[in-house]
């Protein structure tokens, strides 16, 4: 009788994905919160046809070396920065994603962003729960409303085409920069045009962020981009921290070059820039995109129908190349 393929999982995961793995195969998990140990991690590679990872595995040669059996390696999230695309196609082995599931819940919380940063919602909250004295008056702690501002959205795919429909239905208009222009029928229908980046960073009054992370974006937000922004507009990231140059933004921000910000995801993840620690004009929420249960749920049982497919001998749903 031929043994079941054996299924590492290296972090928690929803039970929508462990049910489905767990019919296809003998599957280890690892149940707690924090990251697994690299040696038990290890010790249960050793023998394993599939890995299913978070984003704060690091699958690379030293992971590789440790499981010389692995067929595939099914990443539960969209990104894939944190896998070396190149070691896994020189070993054969098969890497996916999961795109599509997590697009309107990560273009929600792009939304709440924008509103948070510019109505000062966070600064608000933390006034009340300071405990510290306040009375409202006309001009307290006056934001800015959206209607007839322009979002400029850096990467319009899916999540960027979702929020502009948000965006849109809050009164914006909306300008995109991207590799490609998307049909007719779709900017027309988001209200949108492409521009090129110098435009829509100089004419924007809030900037988002919805491009992959690569070598290219790498600080693709740097202190000359943060300088042609306007002095009144907000830049809102919810893609991948390292597009975004952290200390050039904590420099902007404490100069007044730009209004404000609000970010998602950090350059070093967990650790985020202390220069931007103890400014008010930056909403820091800890890596939320895709936090809501129907999504997280949907991102695991994505991520193990991969698994199924390519068990099977099949083409998985969502494959990844270099």
């Amino acid at each position: 009788m031929t043994a079941a393929p054996r299924i590492v999982v290296t972090g928690k995961i929803p039970d929508a994905g462990l049910e489905l793995l767990r019919e296809v195969g003998d599957v280890w998990a690892w149940d707690r919160s924090q990251p697994v140990p690299a040696d038990i991690r290890d010790a249960q590679l050793a023998n394993a046809d599939v890995a299913v990872t978070l984003l704060t595995d690091r699958v690379d040669d030293t992971f590789l070396d440790a499981a010389p059996k692995l067929r595939i390696v099914a990443n539960v999230a969209v990104g894939y920065n944190n896998i070396d695309i190149a070691a896994c196609q020189r070993r054969g082995v098969i890497v996916t994603n999961t795109p599509g599931v997590l697009t309107d819940a990560t273009a929600d919380l792009a939304m709440a962003l924008i509103l948070m940063s510019t109505r000062r919602l966070g600064e608000g909250e933390r006034l009340i729960r300071s405990g510290a004295p306040w009375q409202w008056g006309m001009f307290m702690m006056l934001g800015v409303g959206l209607q007839g501002r322009r979002l400029g959205i850096i990467g319009m795919g899916a999540i960027g085409e979702a929020l502009a429909q948000r965006a849109k239905a809050f009164g914006m208009t909306v300008v995109y920069n991207n590799r490609r222009v998307i049909d007719a029928d779709t900017e027309a229908r988001l209200g949108a045009q492409k521009v090129d980046l110098h435009e829509l960073l100089e004419t924007s009054d809030v900037v988002s962020i919805n491009c992959p992370y690569s070598e290219i974006t790498h600080h693709l937000i740097d202190a000359a981009a943060l300088g042609r922004m306007k002095s009144s507009a907000y830049l809102v990231n919810t893609a991948r921290g390292p597009i975004v140059d952290e200390a050039a933004l904590a420099e902007a921000l404490l100069n007044r070059q730009i209004a404000g910000a609000a970010l998602d995801v950090f350059e070093h993840e967990p650790d985020v820039h202390p220069g931007l620690l103890g400014l008010d004009t930056v909403v820091l929420v800890p890596h939320l995109g895709s936090a809501t249960i129907e999504t997280r749920s949907a991102m695991a049982r994505l991520a193990a129908q991969n698994v199924v497919e390519v068990l099977a001998g099949r083409h998985p749903i969502n494959p990844v190349t270099a």
